[in-house]
């Protein structure tokens, strides 16, 4: 019996509170970038490393490719940050650091938890969803299909969060071009939804506040975004149908899950993502 959640409910529970605070690390904790400084990223920039990095699972693409699947960063950042990464490393050898990082820094935050069975459950339930999901016009997705899954269960669940998340980050640049939100906007669009200012959340730092504030008033002329820079009714209700897009986008990859397995892999998940919102990503085990 398969289980009869709302697929699409379902996708942003696992996918968002469950499965993302796991992969989250990457950003979040010292360690992936102490890991890519020990191959070569040691100059104290964040951004070389972040595109090498997540770029890495796509081999050594032009940055015009990066730019374009990265979606929403401002015009040339992935020119000039990503361009020359691998005359420091090979992709081979950023995708082992970032794991090698992410999992210590995983290992870290969880603490005691890190070795707990829940471990190995939820890593083998997340893997198999994240290899069985549908590949089509997922290329971030696809290219980390093709990466070796780790042995080592907390690596296992990482690397399965890590797929499920690029996963659904692919769909929602894709609802992002058919409401027809450019990268730019959509970091907007995320700002807002957070409740932060456009320059506060980043991402889009290099630009000018002069032409940070053209995107804000391109939304303004759209009816998206209002005087005091704020969501429209509008612009909320465009920003929820992309949201429910994202979801519909991301469901084909939990409807495997039996009503069993669904209550085991929430009943592992929920106590590993409650622990790191209690903790943060700086916990530090005593």
């Amino acid at each position: 019996m398969t289980s009869t959640a709302p697929t699409t409910t379902l996708a942003r529970y696992l996918g968002q509170k469950l499965l993302e605070p796991l992969h989250l690390v990457t950003y979040m904790c010292d360690e992936p970038n102490e890991a890519m400084a020990e191959i070569g990223f040691n100059d104290g920039q964040y951004w070389p490393l972040y595109f090498a990095g997540r770029a890495a699972p796509l081999g050594q693409v032009p940055a015009a490719v990066v730019d374009a699947i990265f979606y929403n960063f401002a015009p040339g950042m992935a020119e000039e940050f990503y361009t020359g990464v691998w005359d420091i490393t090979t992709p081979s050898a950023a995708l082992a650091a970032r794991e090698a990082g992410s999992v210590a820094g995983l290992r870290r935050v969880l603490g005691p938890l890190a070795d707990s069975p829940a471990i190995a459950r939820a890593a083998d339930l997340a893997l198999r969803l994240a290899l069985n999901a549908p590949s089509e016009g997922r290329p971030l997705y696809a290219g980390l299909r093709t990466i070796a899954v780790p042995t080592e269960p907390l690596a296992r669940l990482w690397h399965a969060a890590t797929l499920l998340r690029e996963h659904r980050g692919d769909g929602h640049n894709a609802a992002l071009v058919a409401a027809g939100i450019n990268g730019q906007e959509a970091h907007v669009f995320a700002a807002l939804d957070t409740g932060m200012t456009p320059r506060a959340y980043g991402r889009l730092d290099p630009l000018s506040d002069a032409e940070l504030e053209a995107v804000v008033d391109g939304l303004r002329d759209r009816g998206l975004v209002d005087a005091a820079g704020e969501f429209t009714a509008a612009g909320r209700a465009l920003k929820d149908r992309i949201e429910e897009q994202t979801d519909l986008a991301a469901a084909p990859a939990y409807k495997s899950l039996t009503a069993d397995e669904l209550t085991q892999f929430t009943a592992d998940l929920e106590p590993l993502a409650a622990h790191i919102e209690a903790v943060g990503y700086d916990y530090r085990v005593a």
